[in-house]
C-alpha cells in the first residue's frame, strides 16, 4: 500500500477511537444553568464527572422493536368491596361527627380522629413514607369547610381549615 494512503488510515483510526474515548463533564455555568461539555470544568464549577460517576439512567425505546414484546396485557382492576361501598355510600357521613372538625387538634392519633370524625375523604402518602395528608371536604355540619390534617408515623402534626365558598 502507499504510505500517504496508510498514514491517512492511522489518523481516521486514531481519531475515532480518541472520539469514542471521550469524557463528557457536567459543569455550572453562567447563572447556575448546568452545561455539558468534553472538558474537565474550571475549580469549583464541576457538578458531575460521567466517568467517576456514570449516569444512572436507561433508555427506552419510544417505538416497539418488531418481533419483541415490549408490552404485557394487563387485565383491568376488579372492584373490590370497599369500591363496592364506596360507591353505595357516596354522599354520606363515613362515621364521626362533622361538627366535632374544628376540635381536631394537634398530637391526636390517627385512630382518635377517625373516631371523632370519621374516615378522611381524600388520603396521600403515608404507604411507605412518614408523612400522609388526610382531606374532609365540606359536609352539612361542616358546610363551606375543608379540613386538611398532616400526620407523621400516626400522630397529627398540622391542622389547617379553610373555608371555601
Amino acid at each position: 500500500m502507499h504510505p500517504l494512503v496508510l498514514l491517512s488510515l492511522a489518523v481516521v483510526a486514531w481519531t475515532a477511537a480518541t472520539a469514542a474515548a471521550a469524557s463528557m463533564y457536567k459543569c455550572t455555568g453562567s447563572g447556575s444553568i448546568p452545561i455539558y461539555q468534553e472538558s474537565p470544568c474550571p475549580p469549583g464549577r464541576e457538578l458531575r464527572n460521567f466517568d467517576t460517576h456514570p449516569a444512572d439512567v436507561s433508555v427506552i425505546p419510544l417505538r416497539p422493536v418488531p418481533g419483541t414484546a415490549t408490552r404485557v396485557a394487563v387485565a383491568p382492576p376488579s372492584k373490590t368491596k370497599r369500591d363496592t361501598a364506596f360507591a353505595k355510600n357516596k354522599g354520606k357521613v363515613k362515621g364521626g361527627d362533622p361538627t366535632e372538625r374544628k376540635h381536631i387538634g394537634v398530637g391526636m392519633s390517627d385512630g382518635e380522629v377517625v373516631a371523632r370524625i370519621g374516615e378522611p375523604d381524600m388520603t396521600t402518602g403515608g404507604k411507605g413514607r412518614k408523612l400522609a395528608r388526610w382531606t374532609y371536604m365540606p359536609i352539612a355540619g361542616d358546610a363551606h369547610t375543608i379540613t386538611t390534617l398532616i400526620l407523621d408515623f400516626g400522630k397529627v402534626v398540622e391542622v389547617e381549615r379553610k373555608v371555601v365558598r
